[in-house]
């Protein structure tokens, strides 16, 4: 007797739900792309109890027709693909036919939709159709999900408490409704709104409707195009940052993805902007041919494939890096959310005690709630970066040994004296490794340092590229090597511990040998220890020398750590922190 069966269809479509629903967002997720292929303009969904209650999405998209409504639980039926070469040119969120039977097969699902016509309303119950009848002609669907896994009590368990699935199906309406600024979106948990947009097509808007006017009036719009890709979407200043990766919105073809290679490009733009451990706030739309991604390598249709991810890579590194240098990227010392947001507000003590996030610099005392529903989103001015020159700041005192207090006539700037001298050597240090003229000098005492035998093949494999920078090194006995010269950055009187900490970052460095990483590395440790330290008093004139030295660089705003440089106190916050203006 044969001992292989045809799975059971309901068997099937209950294993298939194990990868399409893990989640109560992966539900609120395929039923609101369902919504938007149905080119629905106003999706609302209901959660009960973060979702694990009931999950309910009413949209007035084109809805079905008593057939179609029927062949949608049944597995692989869908309206998106017909034919083979379909594959190749995707241009809606959902394709596969298996969302709706998978969640069908673990829960109780009510179906009203209708197509122009009467409408039809179906009970189905782990997958079984119990009821089928007319129902009212209002176009559009409403679908409710109750009782998810009551037949799966293994899969039941392993849900997370309510307020981390609605967490998470806040944070992907969110990005959605990022992805898609032409629809509105409405959340709402327990007759409590969490979520709302307008659908008015603007994306910065949007970002204003999610984030607020704290992170919308800071964020800096990007656009650029090539042959394959087209770009647009907006870039957070440097003065947000998040402790990790979720504010980081990627979407393709109108799909919010995960890429790392993407991810990879934004952070390496902000190299120096920002600390390695904190990420930007992005919002970054692609839009390119169908045949250059493919989405079908996952359920979820998160994860994707991108063809010519080498030409997208350069692409967005350069349009970043090209914002981010043509902006004043001084942050203002004073925080203020004038706009009174009752869906923001509800949970704002939470994203204030939120540690791990970091708005820099952060002086909650100053915080300032108004009611101003009347009041416009403020525009954004752009000052292009070479203007930082014209700032014309002129010292007029040194506090705690540390921080420099300039003036002009907008207001008063505390600069950093350790992190902008730090900028400033990092930016000759990087330009003496960039020149091919390496001018060097020669030693009077030679340096002799003595490695264990695994250091001196580490160093010994780079010994060119040494030579290369400038230094004179050679072989010196077992394990040991002499160097007679140096390039002539290297600072004087460290001679010995800037080797030591270059043949230390030889050794600690990682198997593929980056020469340009390489280089910067170098840059950015011996910056630090060629600058000011904190608490060492310096003249009137030394501090003047290098603020005229810091409006010269290229990024004058961030030290090489991507800590900043340099706050500003206006005229008007000032005149505000003492009472002086009252509104």
């Amino acid at each position: 007797m044969s001992k292989i069966k045809v799975m059971d269809e309901n068997l099937a479509n209950k294993i298939a739900a194990g990868e399409v629903v893990e989640k109560c967002a992966s539900i609120v997720k395929e039923l609101v792309e369902n919504s938007v292929d149905a080119h629905a303009t106003e999706v609302n969904i209901f959660l009960r109890e973060g979702g694990i209650k009931e999950i309910s999405v009413i949209d007035n998209g084109l809805g079905m027709d008593e057939e179609d409504a029927l062949m949608a639980f049944q597995r692989h039926a869908t309206s998106k693909l017909y034919k083979d070469d379909d594959l190749f040119f995707i241009d809606t969120l959902g394709f596969r036919g298996e969302a709706l039977p998978s969640i069908a097969s673990v829960s109780l699902v009510t179906l009203k939709t209708s197509f122009h016509e009467c409408g039809t309303y179906l009970e189905i119950e782990g997958g079984v159709l119990r009821k089928k009848e007319n129902a009212d002609a209002r176009q559009g669907t409403i679908i409710t999900i109750q009782n998810l896994f009551y037949n799966t009590p293994a899969r039941l368990k392993y849900l997370k408490s309510e307020q981390s699935e609605l967490q998470n199906c806040v944070s992907f309406v969110e990005k959605f409704a990022l992805a898609h600024p032409e629809v509105s979106f409405t959340l709402q948990n327990d007759d409590r709104i969490l979520v709302k947009t307008s659908g008015s097509g603007s994306l910065h808007k949007v970002i204003h409707e999610i984030y607020g006017l704290q992170v919308s009036s800071k964020m800096l719009e990007i656009k650029n195009s090539n042959d394959d890709f087209d770009l647009f979407g907006y870039v957070c200043k440097p003065e947000i940052l998040k402790s990790n990766r979720n504010h980081m919105t990627v979407i393709v073809n109108g799909r919010v993805i995960r890429n790392q290679e993407i991810n990879r490009a934004i952070n390496e733009a902000y190299y120096t902007y920002k600390p390695d451990i904190k990420y930007p706030i992005v919002v970054l739309r692609i839009d390119t041919d169908p045949t250059l991604i493919d989405v079908n390598i996952h359920p979820t249709k998160q994860d994707i494939k991108i063809t010519k991810m080498d030409i997208l890579y350069d692409l967005l590194l350069q349009t970043i890096k090209d914002v981010l240098y043509q902006n004043l990227l001084i942050p203002d010392a004073v925080l203020r959310m004038p706009t009174f947001n009752p869906i923001k507000n509800e949970v704002l003590d939470s994203v204030i005690a939120e540690s791990n996030d970091e708005i820099l610099p952060s002086f909650q005392s100053t915080f300032d709630f108004q009611d101003n529903s009347n009041e416009k989103e403020e525009e954004t001015t752009v000052v292009i970066n070479p203007e930082m020159k014209k700032l014309m700041l002129y010292p007029v005192g040194l506090a705690h040994g540390t921080y420099i207090i300039a003036e002009n006539e907008e207001g008063v700037y505390l600069i950093d004296q350790h992190a902008a001298q730090e900028r400033i050597n990092y930016e000759k240090n990087m330009n003496a490794l960039r020149n091919k003229n390496i001018t060097t000098t020669t030693l009077l005492l030679p340096i002799t340092i003595e490695l264990s035998q695994s250091e001196f093949l580490k160093v010994q494999a780079k010994e060119e590229h040494l030579k290369e920078l400038g230094f004179g090194l050679e072989e010196f006995g077992i394990n040991t090597f002499v160097f007679k010269s140096h390039p002539t950055w290297l600072s004087e009187g460290y001679e010995e511990e800037s080797i030591r900490r270059i043949l230390d970052l030889i050794i600690g460095g990682l198997d593929n040998f980056d020469p340009v990483k390489f280089n910067e590395k170098i840059a950015i440790t011996l910056a630090c220890k060629m600058s000011i330290k904190a608490n060492m008093h310096i003249s009137h004139e030394a501090q003047e020398e290098l603020l005229n030295e810091l409006c010269v660089c290229d990024n004058p705003y961030n030290c090489p750590h991507g800590r900043p440089t340099i706050i500003k106190f206006s005229i008007y916050d000032l005149e505000r922190m003492f009472k002086r203006a009252m509104n």
